[in-house]
């Protein structure tokens, strides 16, 4: 569930056939510009990659790689003319959507045919072309594979196929099958499980060396983990989608590691302990191809070791271990070895802020890199040669994200961005570059090249059509705030107001509320679709507010974990305050206060409901969670522990347990193919109101999963949902 509040904004699974086509000119919004013909969404460069050199970066433009020289800012020549190639089978030129290098770009992984199988995960055709043998080599006949990724020598390519571990030898044109007993629903090598997808953040389960000896790889065991059913209503008699599903306090996987010797061909199991009722969060290797290491979560996830095990033996040992009272999460950037094997840079909220230190390879501490009342977001980039890193930061405003580069004894830290807003950073492999993708609120931003120094070389896209676009029409930028609660918190947000506003009238306010742990809604940035649909609605005479209440992200750990052991009752209650805050506004009519909010959101827009005593006028809840004994393991128990443990944090905040109290329109949405946030919350819960005798609206879509998209879908949605506010707030 984590990030999926961004998430959904971004989805584009419905035909772009119109897509960009020219607004309306007399200044006003419709669904249909933000919809269905897409014309306030911007532009980004299209499969960018920088080249190895840091000379040159590649472009995939109308079926051609092309490759542009960073000095000059000229394309130089086309890499790959994907029309030149005789695909085999049906595969077309077009069909091809990404691409890949190899270390030294002598081959390229084309990918065709992606689809989908849950959040992060999907499998496609995959075609490697050898450039200078002029050969395409397709992987495994055809069929449609996953996670495929070329081995550090190049030599060889590594992809999972029906649960089970392979790879293809360029040389000899082998294919070697690494386990053999893969089967649906019972066993995964080299690919994570439902809920490790999920709430890991991680899909590719296997790891090259930095050799190409080994690769060491997860063998998930889900014979234990119970199954969800969803019906697809495709055919007469409707079909039952199943998967392993592991609710909170329930059985997960059994998670082995194995490391797989390439030249000989044989495997030992890694030691990751006795217990078995644990996360293997992470895997990695160390430099030197000798030990991988791994990040072991305890099942609370509180407690995080860090363990080397021996490729050749298997064994293992603790090299650092993190405690936390509450929890501690883990992300991509949590680790980075320097390749000097010296040692490694860790990320850790040990002191109140997420931070940057260095250890040795034994696991002492050396020293603390960054220090102070701010996030690091995101380490991006380390130049070991010049002992630099670049990271993201919340220094400058916990609404903004600003890149920073600071010296490995933790002086000379230096911010590079100047564009106030959120930026999106990607370097080149040498540092030399990086490529910034930035935006402000009521600003679609641009994406510049610049030089490591901060320099910008190049504006790649400027966006501007998209900004004269809305420069037309009549609208306002959004407005940033903070008040104070009752009980001395200080929570941020923003305001959309009508372009015409008067401080003389009142008018009816549209909370957008996510709220989840580490989330937040008040950004500095651009609000894609839903900013495009709030502007439309202040056309219509409201004012709509977000505010991030406590257990939000980016202001430190004690603030974001308050809320932990008893997810929604903090939240609920920042919320209502909110709303009364808006309510002593003289330009805010107290009488029309709604609220709004997906998954999550949709979570605290129906507590809010049942909790506000009457203060929301009206309230949409998407896909909402209702009781957290229906959502999955990893995310439920790091916020709430195991329901056996605390019961009463899962059902003192339960909607479905305050049906009786319901006060104001409601309208609940969901699709009826939702593996993540499943219908079962949406049944229960209107049995509970239905039971209480409470009106309510509802709508399902479908076979339509928790993003709720594809064809008219999202129009659909939005229209319904504009309508229902237009008739009751």
């Amino acid at each position: 569930m984590r990030k999926l509040y961004s998430m959904f904004l971004l989805l584009l699974y419905v035909s772009t056939s119109v897509m960009g086509q020219q607004a309306g000119t007399d200044g006003q919004i419709t669904l249909e510009d933000i919809w269905l013909r897409y014309a306030f969404y911007p532009e980004f460069p299209n499969e960018f990659r920088w080249m190895q050199d840091d000379q040159y970066y590649s472009v995939l433009e109308k079926e051609v790689i092309s490759r542009y020289s960073i000095k000059d800012e000229k394309k130089v020549d086309d890499i790959l003319d994907l029309n030149e190639i005789e695909f085999t089978g049906e595969i077309k030129a077009g069909d091809i959507k990404t691409y890949s290098f190899n270390d030294d770009e002598s081959k390229v992984l084309l990918k065709a045919n992606m689809k989908s199988i849950y959040r992060r995960s999907t499998k496609e055709n995959c075609m490697v072309y050898d450039r200078k043998a002029k050969k395409l080599f397709t992987l495994q006949e055809g069929q449609s594979i996953g996670n495929a990724t070329f081995s550090p020598d190049s030599k060889k390519i590594a992809y999972t196929y029906n649960n089970d571990l392979y790879f293809f030898n360029f040389e000899s044109g082998e294919t070697v099958r690494i386990t053999d007993d893969g089967k649906e629903d019972h066993i995964i090598n080299g690919s994570t499980d439902w809920v490790y997808e999920e709430e890991l953040e991680f899909v590719r389960a296997f790891f090259w060396s930095p050799d190409s000896r080994y690769i060491s790889y997860y063998r998930f065991d889900e014979s234990a983990v119970r199954e969800f059913t969803m019906p697809m209503y495709d055919n007469l008699y409707p079909t039952l989608d199943q998967f392993k599903y592991p609710k909170a306090g329930e059985d997960n996987s059994l998670v082995t590691v194995y490391l797989f010797d390439v030249n000989s061909k044989q495997k030992v199991q890694g030691d990751i302990g006795k217990e078995t009722d644990q996360y293997i969060a992470r895997m990695a290797w160390t430099p030197g191809s000798k030990d991988v290491a791994v990040m072991r979560l305890n099942r609370l996830q509180n407690k995080l070791d860090l363990l080397f095990i021996d490729a050749k033996t298997g064994k293992s040992r603790i090299m650092l271990t993190e405690e936390n009272p509450a929890y501690i999460e883990v992300s991509d950037d949590k680790w980075h070895f320097l390749s000097d094997n010296s040692g490694f840079l860790w990320t850790s909220e040990m002191d109140g802020y997420n931070h940057i230190y260095q250890y040795d390879m034994k696991g002492k501490l050396k020293n603390a890199i960054t220090k102070g009342d701010f996030e690091v977001s995101e380490i991006l980039s380390v130049d070991e040669e010049n002992k630099k890193i670049y990271f993201l930061s919340t220094e400058d405003s916990p609404l903004e994200r600003h890149l920073y580069t600071v010296n490995f004894d933790g002086k000379k830290k230096k911010r590079l961005t100047k564009a106030k807003g959120m930026h999106d950073i990607s370097f080149s492999s040498a540092n030399n570059y990086y490529i910034d993708s930035y935006s402000s609120a009521g600003d679609p931003g641009k994406t510049v090249l610049v030089s490591s120094a901060g320099k910008v070389v190049k504006t790649l896209v400027t966006n501007d059509k998209l900004r004269d676009k809305l420069g037309e029409l009549a609208i306002k930028d959004p407005e940033f705030f903070s008040f104070k609660t009752s009980n001395g918190d200080e929570l941020n947000g923003w305001m959309i107001k009508p372009h015409d506003f008067s401080a003389s009238k009142q008018y009816p306010v549209l909370m957008f509320v996510y709220g989840g742990p580490g989330s937040q809604t008040v950004k500095n940035d651009w609000g894609y679709f839903n900013y495009m649909w709030y502007q439309m609605l202040a056309q219509k005479g409201y004012i709509i507010v977000s505010v991030d209440n406590r257990g939000t992200g980016a202001r430190g750990a004690e603030f974001k974990k308050s809320t932990y052991g008893k997810l929604g009752e903090l939240e609920t209650i920042d919320q209502i305050e909110a709303a009364k805050y808006l309510k002593g506004l003289d330009y805010v009519d107290g009488s029309r206060i709604g609220i709004w909010g997906w998954s999550f959101g949709g979570y605290l827009t129906s507590l809010c409901m049942v909790k506000g005593e009457g203060i929301f006028k009206a309230g949409i809840a998407v896909a909402p969670v209702t009781n957290w004994r229906f959502y999955d393991t990893i995310y439920t128990e790091r916020y709430l522990k195991t329901p056996q443990l605390n019961p009463s944090g899962y059902d003192d905040n339960s909607p479905i347990n305050f049906a009786k109290d319901l006060k104001g329109k409601y309208f609940l949405v969901h699709g009826t193919a939702d593996d993540n946030v499943h219908l079962q919350n949406s049944t229960e819960w209107t049995n509970s109101l239905v039971g209480a005798n409470k009106d309510f609206d509802m709508f399902y879509y479908t076979n339509k999963n928790h993003g709720i998209y594809g064809g008219y879908t999202r129009y659909h949605l939005y229209n319904k949902m504009t309508n229902f506010l237009l008739e009751n707030l």
